[in-house]
């Protein structure tokens, strides 16, 4: 492993102490010179210190695993198997002439019987096949939090992606519903015998000036209303002429001036008495009127 090995993976053996000596003097040095590697260490330990609080399985990094595998597999070393020896019992006869010369004998033949026991190790190998589970210890410990971690985020993605499914439908049949209900009120006006129907169009017709005269020509007596009339220009007036009926010329039968309605009238002007009308018309004069019309008549009736 090179001194700017600090990846994810060599920062998690060694802070579970999976290195070799020589790896770990050498992320050490790499630690030291290197604020970005140090960072990572203070995340992977936090991760570890993280997951540590949960408890689903999950598969380490491959590179991880492959690593730790092959760890194990240096550590494993094959142990010695130990046979008893056999014990060989004593002769009676040696005990008994060894007991009529009055001195003990001991038959070196002779060996106490040895209880069976289960597979003997050297304390060196007992310690390191207890390292080596230690040293996996935190792997396993920090697998069994991972897992549990991604679990749980696997879980909390899958309630939120539910949530918005759900969420989402209630959407939509509220929409359909309100939908429903305004294409039902639509037929319904549309159908109803009851429902008022009006036709609409843009008036695009001004109204037209009208003018209505009352005339008694035993009398001499007028009366004029005009409705609608247009604006005048500056110093001009609306005439109204009494067109006799003998072919007489027209007669001056009064002037006005609309107000800002178009209204006007003419009430009672001096006539001669017993002229009859053939018809009556309006033109447009100077100021003070005219003794004879100015063309054109702007309205006329008979």
């Amino acid at each position: 492993m090179s001194t700017y090995d600090t990846s994810m993976e060599t920062l998690a053996l060694y802070t579970m102490g999976l290195l070799d000596p020589e790896e770990r003097a050498a992320v050490d040095a790499q630690l030291r010179i290197s604020a970005a590697a140090r960072e990572e260490l203070a995340l992977v330990t936090g991760d570890l210190a993280a997951f540590a609080l949960t408890a689903d399985m999950h598969s380490p990094a491959a590179l991880m695993r492959q690593r730790l595998l092959k760890r194990i597999a240096r550590e494993r070393k094959p142990v010695p198997f130990q046979q008893p020896a056999k014990a060989v019992p004593a002769t009676p006869f040696a005990g008994y002439a060894a007991q009529a010369s009055g001195f003990a004998v001991r038959n070196e033949n002779y060996q106490e019987p040895v209880a069976p026991r289960a597979i003997r190790r050297s304390a060196p190998e007992e310690e390191e096949r207890r390292n080596g589970f230690a040293a996996a210890m935190p792997f396993v410990s920090w697998a069994l939090a991972a897992g549990m971690g991604f679990a749980a985020f696997y879980q909390y993605n899958e309630r939120i992606d539910t949530e918005n499914k759900m969420r989402n439908m209630s959407a939509e049949m509220a929409q359909m519903q309100a939908q429903t209900h305004e294409a039902t009120a639509v037929l319904q006006t549309l159908t109803d015998p009851a429902a008022q129907r009006v036709t609409l169009t843009k008036d695009s017709t001004p109204p037209v000036p009208t003018g209505k005269a009352a005339y008694m020509p035993d009398k001499g007596m007028l009366t004029f209303i005009g409705n609608n009339l247009e604006p005048l220009q500056p110093y001009k007036t609306y005439e109204l002429w009494l067109i006799p009926a003998d072919g007489r010329d027209p007669i001056p039968a009064g002037t006005f001036k609309p107000d800002e309605h178009g209204n006007a009238n003419v009430l009672m002007p001096e006539l001669p008495r017993g002229i009859a009308a053939k018809a009556f018309g309006v033109t447009i004069e100077d100021d003070g009127g005219a003794q004879s019309p100015t063309m054109p008549i702007v309205l006329a009736g008979a």
